[in-house]
């Protein structure tokens, strides 16, 4: 093949949906996987529909999760423009040569009539199709005298559509191959002549997006499948200029958290959940926060996002962009809908916590542990509480309510808890001993010594360390418990048991 160039084009209509950057984010791992080059392509011909802060988003949310064109609006190469708007010349020229080629032909026609017709097939209990059957009924070049057809030309009254379909050609039926879903036959009496040019001077999609995948050599066109029903009028268009073809891929679509229907960003309110990668602002009143915003990591979201419709082939999911660039492959996309699961989400967040430097997550928190703990903690054991309080957060700005909530001893959830939990004598002496015996020299052997005098006092494990953790931290479960014991300094191990062994007694007293 020749070289593996792929494209990224969206429509800055609105924000850059989950959906959208899945298809930037599939040929961006395609294109460096191959080696290649990866494009983004603004495409603008839709000016009614123009948002000025859409491309904006577009171009923060790709920077914001490392996917970085190789050419761009910004980063412009050698097959600018880059922005359809700014490419108008170019599609005159080409749409001119369909008219002379008779592969496309002027339309006269005003909406009214057009109404009428969709109206009057409406009544009949038929589908409106302007197509081969029909199209000598209407106002166009293809029957219209040479005179009335210039006249109408020189109003600018008209739009250009493509003939799909003429009894003159030798099929009536092509086969497409479908990277992901295989050969596609379609029938090409069953389509529309498709309008490609439009009465403002602008090309619509199809013809723009044909034109400007040829003139920038793109070999790949990976997008979303609600491109489907396009893709013959694109092979026809291709066909029409004798261009060779590019690899076609339609991914399927990301479904709904309930799994039914096409997520949406309406979705987003209903379920509770981001559909943006960064926050979107519809005005003052209307703002959707981003996965960014949320505090995720760019690399766990990157991971989510390919796993959504993609599977590597093993039980393996965590992969940072690096990995997945090594070992994408588009034979592994599949080709049914896939849902949009939050929780899953947050679970790759997770995972990609566990991931990162240890001095990194230290740097962020110490000061702020210490700003709490001073009195209480082993400075030294920094690095522990974070690799304790890592394995438990889905996002890192948690880690210091975590470690509050690990470390901190709270005499009135202690009061609690007790409730739930009675302490005979022996398990307080046992308690009080250990208090006794604790000293730095003997932290890492403490576990060993206090399953002994359980066993000694015929305890159960499982009863004493559930009694200890309630004295030292005043709940009844948490994290390791010996690790926390290692990380808190001696006399605040000390003052936690004491305190919890005199309102034991205090109450037993009462009772």
């Amino acid at each position: 093949m020749q070289n593996i160039r792929l494209r990224f084009a969206p429509s800055p209509t609105g924000p850059l949906h989950i959906g959208g950057l899945r298809t930037a984010l599939y040929n961006y791992l395609i294109a460096k996987n191959k080696k290649g080059k990866f494009i983004l392509r603004i495409e603008d011909t839709d000016q009614s529909r123009f948002n000025k802060n859409a491309e904006s988003h577009i171009n923060e949310s790709l920077k914001w999760c490392n996917i970085i064109p190789d050419e761009s609006p910004e980063n412009p190469g050698e097959y600018g423009p880059y922005r359809q708007s700014e490419r108008a010349d170019i599609y005159r020229k080409y749409v001119d040569k369909l008219i002379d080629t008779g592969h496309a032909y002027y339309a006269f026609d005003d909406k009214e009539e057009l109404e009428s017709q969709r109206k009057k097939s409406e009544k009949e209990g038929k589908t409106f199709i302007y197509n081969w059957e029909n199209r000598h009924d209407f106002k166009n070049s293809i029957h219209l005298g040479s005179d009335e057809r210039e006249k109408l030309i020189k109003q600018n009254n008209y739009v250009i559509r493509f003939k799909s379909y003429f009894k003159e050609k030798e099929e009536d039926f092509i086969i497409i191959n479908d990277e992901i879903r295989g050969k596609i036959k379609v029938d090409l009496k069953l389509l529309d002549d498709k309008i490609i040019f439009k009465k403002d001077g602008m090309p619509t999609y199809h013809l723009a997006n044909v034109v400007d995948d040829h003139l920038m050599k793109i070999s790949h066109v990976i997008r979303g499948e609600e491109w489907l029903p396009s893709l013959a009028l694109h092979f026809l268009l291709y066909d029409s200029f004798k261009w060779e073809k590019p690899l076609f891929a339609h991914l399927p679509l990301i479904l709904k958290p309930s799994g039914k229907g096409k997520l949406s960003k309406r979705d987003g309110e209903k379920f509770g959940v981001p559909v943006y990668p960064i926050k979107w602002e519809e005005n003052k009143n209307i703002k959707y926060i981003g996965f960014k915003e949320i505090g995720f990591e760019k690399e766990a979201f990157i991971n989510f996002i390919c796993m959504i419709g993609w599977n590597p082939g093993s039980t393996e999911e965590v992969f940072n962009t690096n990995e997945l660039i090594d070992i994408f492959d588009i034979d592994r996309i599949i080709k049914s809908g896939a849902k949009y699961d939050f929780d899953k989400a947050k679970w790759f967040n997770s995972e990609h916590i566990k991931k990162i430097d240890s001095n990194i997550l230290i740097s962020e928190n110490e000061s702020d542990i210490l700003k709490i703990f001073r009195d209480e903690i082993d400075q030294k054991r920094i690095p522990e509480i974070i690799n304790l309080v890592r394995e438990r957060v889905e996002f890192k700005k948690n880690i210091l309510e975590e470690s509050k909530a690990i470390l901190k001893y709270d005499q009135t959830q202690f009061k609690e808890n007790i409730k739930k939990l009675k302490f005979s004598k022996k398990e307080c002496q046992i308690i009080s001993h250990f208090s006794e015996k604790i000293v730095e020299k003997n932290k890492e052997d403490i576990k060993e010594l206090f399953f002994k005098s359980l066993k000694e006092s015929e305890i159960k494990v499982g009863d004493g360390m559930k009694r200890l953790r309630l004295c030292l931290t005043g709940n009844l479960s948490g994290a390791d418990l010996f690790t926390i014991i290692k990380i808190l300094n001696i006399g605040a191990l000390k003052e936690r048991i004491s305190i919890s062994l005199n309102t034991i007694n205090d109450q037993n007293r009462n009772n």
